[in-house]
This record gives C-alpha cells, sequence and structure tokens, in this order.
C-alpha cells in the first residue's frame, strides 16, 4: 500500500492525486462511499478521525421491542428531519457525478442513508443501508415516503414545537423524556398499528442476503474499488474491500484518518474528499 498524507509537501499531494487518477483513467471504477462523504454538507458522520463512534443510535431490536422506543424513535427523527431534509449534494458528491458521467466511475455503493449521491445527478447507485427518505409498515409491509409522513405527524402534533440545531447522520437528535411523551406517534394507514420505521438498516439489522450479492457482483466486475469517506469499521462495507483484494482488484481509499481496510488498499490518501475528488476529475477531464 502506498499511503500518502496531505499534511505532506504540496509536491506529494499531487503525485496522489495524478496516481490515484491514473487507476481511475481505465474506467468501469466501483464507489464505495460512506458517512466522511456527507460531512462537507453538514451531515455529521458516526465516527471521528480516530474511528471512535460519536453517537449511539437506536438499535434494531430496541425499535422493535416496544411501543415506546418507537415513540423515542419518531419523536426525536420528527424534529433532526427538518434540519436533515435541509442538506444537499457538497463538492465530493458534484465530483462523484462528474466521474461519472465522463465514464470513468460505474455504479455506486454508498452507506448512507441521505440520498445526496442521487440528489447531484449520480445514477446507478446501491443504497447499502437504505433511505430516509422511505417508510415501510413491519406488520403489513405497507410502504410510503417520509415527506407525506412528516405532514401526517404534523398534522397528530400541532402543538409539539420542540425544535433543534442537531442533526446526526441518521436524521436523529436527542430529546428529553417529557418532550417524547406528548408525541403522538403516526400510525400505519392501512393496518393502523405503530410499527412505522425508516426503510433504513439500523444497527443490529443484516443487509438483505440478494443486496449483498449484488454488491459483491459489482464488485467483481469493477476494474477498481474507490472508497470515499468511510472508515470500514463495519463489516457492512468493508467486506467489499476485502473481496476486491482477494480478486486482485486494486482498492483505492480516500479519508480522513485510518481505516480498517487500509491494509487491503493500493493507494490511501488521508484528504478532504471535496477538494480532492474535485482536482481528480479536473486531472481526468471530467
Amino acid at each position: 500500500m502506498v499511503a500518502v498524507d496531505n499534511r505532506y509537501a504540496a509536491s506529494a499531494s499531487v503525485r496522489a492525486v495524478d496516481a490515484v487518477a491514473d487507476v481511475l483513467a481505465a474506467g468501469n471504477v466501483l464507489v464505495l462511499s460512506g458517512a466522511g462523504i456527507s460531512t462537507e454538507s453538514g451531515i455529521p458522520d458516526y465516527r471521528g478521525p480516530d474511528g471512535e463512534r460519536r453517537v449511539t443510535p437506536m438499535q434494531y431490536s430496541e425499535f422493535t421491542g416496544s411501543s415506546e422506543a418507537r415513540q423515542r424513535y419518531w419523536a426525536r427523527s420528527y424534529v433532526g428531519w427538518q434540519r436533515f431534509n435541509l442538506a444537499g449534494p457538497n463538492a465530493g458528491h458534484r465530483a462523484v457525478t462528474r466521474l461519472q458521467r465522463a465514464g470513468l466511475v460505474g455504479s455506486v455503493i454508498t452507506q448512507n442513508v441521505d440520498g445526496l449521491h442521487q440528489a447531484s445527478g449520480t445514477t446507478n447507485v446501491t443504497e447499502l443501508h437504505g433511505s430516509l427518505a422511505k417508510v415501510v409498515c413491519l406488520t403489513c409491509g405497507d410502504r410510503t415516503s417520509r415527506w407525506d409522513l412528516d405532514d401526517r405527524m404534523r398534522d397528530a402534533n400541532p402543538d409539539f414545537t420542540v425544535t433543534s440545531d442537531e442533526i446526526r447522520p441518521d436524521g436523529d437528535i436527542a430529546l428529553n423524556a417529557l418532550e417524547v411523551e406528548s408525541f403522538r406517534v403516526p400510525l400505519c394507514l392501512v393496518c393502523n398499528r405503530d410499527t412505522l420505521k425508516p426503510e433504513v438498516v439500523f444497527f443490529g439489522e443484516s443487509v438483505p442476503k440478494p443486496l449483498v450479492e449484488n454488491c459483491f457482483q459489482q464488485t467483481e466486475q469493477a476494474s477498481a474499488l474507490l472508497v470515499l469517506g468511510s472508515s470500514l469499521k463495519v463489516m457492512s462495507g468493508y467486506r467489499f474491500v476485502r473481496r476486491a483484494h482477494a480478486r486482485g482488484i486494486p482498492v483505492v481509499i480516500i479519508t480522513r484518518g485510518p481505516t480498517r481496510g487500509d491494509a487491503e488498499a493500493t493507494l490511501q490518501l488521508d484528504a478532504s474528499l471535496g477538494t480532492t475528488l474535485t482536482e481528480l476529475a479536473d486531472v481526468l477531464g471530467a
């Protein structure tokens, strides 16, 4: 592995970008993105540069285990969504779109649930952990949009005026018990149960096997794997780095700080994504 820290001399940084550009020039590169690509949009990641988790999100077993847990989740999510939904694509997202339109990036696997790749115009995006914009009923399977559900929650809670400047990777925030207690939980319009859940993979929940297999196929068909903004601490994304490495497919990692996949990387850049990806797109004429 060649590791390059952008705190080195500018000439070293230029050589690093050129080395990555050489890999991308072959085309058909698969992107695997994590929370780090969305931090410049104002959405924090789960972990800092040291790899330590900043927040503890609700576990799947907790969410499914009680109505009280779902009330707590939806009250916090209702407030957090107001800011989360305002986030827009940043320079990193736009650079990925440029690279894709130039035929250098093929498809994108994202661990993010924010939809910002698609908002920037990127296509062929696989949402490994789902999307906050979609809601599913765990009882009857009915699906609806988060925007429609947000309207219903607002109508059901006209006196719920809690606001927050906080924003988290999953759109959740912290509320105290009294604030949660007054919140009326949304019910499914089909079965009238309180088992609505954002169509995302919670911590402690598994990614569907067919989706994982599809991502393995994308990995094996790619000329290289470009990891953007992920510490790869979770096996959910790391397994694709391992598969690429095992198949002799180059792995390029651009993120802040060390990652779990550094030993398998062909190139690793400790760099900001917006600036670095924009430079790459410029170098490659995208």
